[in-house]
């Protein structure tokens, strides 16, 4: 018993950190801040998350700054690509160019502009980058000097006729909630049906929190990032009195201003409606992205069907004036 409680300590001290990196991707990142965060040493915490993460620390926080651009890159087409740079820790667009570079094998801007062209291209369910592709990380159909032209200016500002996708948004202001959650990490898709269903549901019966709303963060994009490396969060909101114990970990979901749009369909649908709210609507809103997480909302009368495996839920961005 004390070992598995031993291990729950280390999970949720790793936990916090990692949170921590994905909200202040913008600023400087020291190993003794983090070692803070974590409560542990400084001095054995580099070893402790190596590790633990199976990589070392400045490896997982430029992967980090790297993927996060990449998702807004593709997101925020307007975005200048120095804004983007900024937007995750890097102090010019130079630095930034050549680190994303040797991540994904093109500049920015081109890569962008093959991003564009893929999304425009792919209309049906389970394609899109943000729905399960099942492309490696970062890697386009064909070569990125092979990709049609598109218009861009210097600055790195891109301009793409993206066909849009008709949706109803509404923007609504959240509270901050606190939640419960366990962790899956690998791929996305069918796994994450079963995570639900295998693990999940047991989970919430025995800690009776069945008729609370829950909550899905999908933290990773499975087009950029390693589909084994890919996490995944099923929340639920958590009563005053809950205490967590055993593999549970707690969050809180930060309040403020987010679009939201109702969804229902199949878990290979819900991808082309995520990636239609970020890559249609979002560039035409006057809005973009901050550091909080995007996820579903799944309230107490969410529906489900059992033989077609549909369900519904709200698709959630969290939104900023741009």
């Amino acid at each position: 018993m004390a070992c598995r409680e031993s291990r729950g300590e280390y999970t949720k001290r790793m936990h916090r950190v990692l949170e921590y990196v994905d909200r202040h991707l913008d600023q400087p990142l020291e190993l003794s801040e983090l070692a803070g965060v974590a409560n542990f040493s400084p001095f054995h915490f580099h070893r402790l998350f190596s590790a633990w993460m199976g990589e070392t620390l400045g490896d997982y926080l430029r992967r980090r700054r790297l993927e996060l651009a990449a998702m807004r890159l593709a997101a925020q087409p307007r975005l200048p690509v120095i804004n983007v740079a900024l937007s995750v820790g890097f102090g010019s667009s130079e630095a930034f160019t050549r680190a994303f570079k040797a991540r994904f094998g093109s500049a920015p801007t081109r890569w962008r502009q093959h991003q564009a062209r893929q999304r425009g291209n792919q209309r049906i369910p389970g394609r899109g980058t943000l729905d399960g592709s099942d492309r490696k990380p970062g890697q386009a159909s064909s070569k990125p000097d092979q990709a049609p032209g598109s218009a861009s200016s210097d600055d790195g500002t891109f301009h793409h006729a993206l066909t849009e996708v008709p949706m109803k948004v509404k923007i609504i202001d959240r509270p901050a909630v606190r939640v419960a959650y366990l962790r899956h990490v690998g791929p996305y898709g069918q796994p994450l049906s079963a995570f639900w269903e295998q693990v999940v549901y047991p989970w919430l019966a025995t800690n009776d929190l069945l008729d609370q709303p829950r909550y899905g963060i999908s933290h990773d994009d499975p087009g950029i990032t390693a589909p084994e490396k890919c996490r995944y969060d099923a929340c639920v909101e958590a009563p005053a009195s809950f205490v967590a114990a055993g593999a549970t970990l707690m969050t809180t979901i930060p309040g403020g201003k987010y679009a939201a749009t109702h969804f229902r369909g199949t878990p290979l649908e819900i991808g082309q409606t995520r990636s239609a709210l970020l890559r249609d609507w979002l560039p035409s809103s006057g809005m973009q992205l901050d550091a909080r997480p995007c996820f579903e909302y799944y309230p107490r009368d969410g529906q489900y069907d059992a033989g077609s495996g549909a369900f519904s839920c709200d698709i959630v961005i969290p939104v900023v004036p741009l």
